[in-house]
């Protein structure tokens, strides 16, 4: 069986956590809630209601558990681009979308 070459570098964590997802549509802001499927340092995976166009800014608001943060839940935004669309299906979704994160910042407790 010939290798199978893994592109991504960064370790991915099988976590359904609730995002908040947001992005405009020249003066029309949306702001959804969505699951993710999984998340690393370099991106989100998760399902989305309709399809945006590959390469859109978004951003996703979500809280790392302990089991990823070793130091209690921790709030994040991130800014990243839609990378890419895959035909895997949830219920009230369009497709699953990866999400390339291209900065971040530390939410402050409120």
């Amino acid at each position: 069986m010939p290798a199978v070459m893994e592109r991504r570098r960064a370790v991915r964590f099988k976590f359904q956590l609730p995002l908040i997802v947001r992005w405009t549509d020249g003066a029309i802001e949306h702001e959804v809630a969505a699951v993710s499927e999984d998340v690393s340092s370099r991106g989100i995976f998760f399902f989305l209601g309709e399809r945006l166009k590959t390469g859109k800014s978004i951003e996703v608001v979500l809280t790392l558990p302990h089991e990823i943060t070793f130091a209690g839940k921790l709030k994040v935004r991130c800014f990243g681009r839609i990378q890419r669309y895959e035909n895997k299906v949830a219920e009230g979704s369009n497709a699953g979308v990866a999400v390339a994160i291209e900065k971040y910042e530390f939410l402050r407790k409120s």
